[in-house]
C-alpha cells in the first residue's frame, strides 16, 4: 500500500481553516482526505465548504471522502421534512437558525455530494475505523461495510446511527445516551472501548486542548468553530502518525 490517509476533525462552515489546513498537508495523488462529518453548520460558511470538498472530490489529484456526522443527518431530515412535514421542518429550522438558509443556496449538485457521504471507513491496512461520532458501549457488532448499511431497516438504521452522536454512555449498560441526559457516573465512550472493531478515528465532541488520544481511539475535533483549531492526523503507508492543525475561527 502507497496510500496516507489524512483525517480532518469537524470543519464546521470553515472552507478557509480547510483550506489552509490541506496547504499544509499537501496530500500526494493517490492519497485520501477524509472529512470525519459536521462539514456544514454553526460556521460562517456553510456553502463554501460544502462547494470546496465537492469540488476537491471530483477535480484533485488526491481523493476526498466526506463521512456523515449528525449534522449532515440533521439536513437530510429537513429536507425530507419540508416535503412530507413542513410543522417538523419549521421546527427544526427554528432550532437550528441558519438550516433553511443554506438550503436555499446550495445546488442540487451540493445536495447530491452530501448525500453520498458514507457512514464510516474502515483501513483494514491499518486496523483503523473512521466515523463521526462513537460506539456506544453496548455494540456488539460492526456493519462490514457502508453497503451493508444501505440494507438496513429504517429500524437498524435508527439504531445504528447512535455512531454519529455517541459521547457519553449509560454506566450500567454502556448503551447511548442522548446529550445532556448522562449521570456524573456515566463515561464518554473511548474510555470503556476495548478496539473491538479497531481504532476509532472520531469527531463530534470538541477536545479544545488538541487531539484526545485513548487507548483505542483518537478525537480530533479540537473545536475550530468554537475559536480553537483544525486538526489533522495522517497516517502513512508504513502506519506512521503526524498531527497537524491550524487556527480555526
Amino acid at each position: 500500500m502507497t496510500r496516507s490517509y489524512h483525517f480532518i476533525g469537524d470543519v464546521h462552515g470553515l472552507p478557509d481553516a480547510l483550506e489552509r489546513l490541506l496547504a499544509v498537508l499537501a496530500p500526494a495523488a493517490g492519497d485520501l482526505v477524509v472529512l470525519l462529518g459536521d462539514l456544514l453548520d454553526k460556521g460562517p460558511d456553510s456553502v463554501g465548504a460544502v462547494r470546496l470538498a465537492r469540488e476537491l472530490a471530483t477535480g484533485a489529484a488526491h481523493g476526498l471522502m466526506l463521512l456523515e456526522g449528525n449534522h449532515e443527518d440533521l439536513y437530510r431530515r429537513y429536507r425530507r421534512n419540508r416535503e412530507l412535514r413542513p410543522d417538523t421542518a419549521a421546527a427544526q429550522a427554528a432550532r437550528h437558525p441558519g438550516l433553511a438558509a443554506v438550503h436555499d443556496r446550495l445546488s442540487a449538485t451540493d445536495i447530491d455530494f452530501l448525500d453520498a457521504a458514507l457512514p464510516f471507513l474502515r483501513v483494514p491496512a491499518h486496523g483503523l475505523l473512521a466515523l463521526h461520532g462513537g460506539i456506544p458501549g453496548d455494540m456488539r457488532s460492526f456493519p462490514p461495510d457502508a453497503g451493508a448499511v444501505a440494507r438496513m431497516t429504517a429500524g437498524q438504521r435508527r439504531r445504528f446511527n447512535a455512531v454519529l452522536r455517541t459521547g457519553h454512555v449509560s454506566a450500567a449498560d454502556g448503551r447511548y445516551l442522548m446529550s445532556g441526559h448522562e449521570g456524573p457516573g456515566d463515561p464518554f465512550w473511548a474510555d470503556i472501548y476495548d478496539g473491538r472493531f479497531g481504532h476509532v478515528i472520531f469527531g463530534h465532541i470538541p477536545f479544545m486542548d488538541g487531539p484526545a488520544i485513548f487507548p483505542h481511539a483518537t478525537g480530533l475535533d479540537t473545536g475550530a468553530v468554537q475559536g480553537g483549531r483544525l486538526t489533522a492526523l495522517s497516517v502513512g503507508p508504513d502506519g506512521s502518525r503526524r498531527f497537524a492543525a491550524v487556527p480555526g475561527r
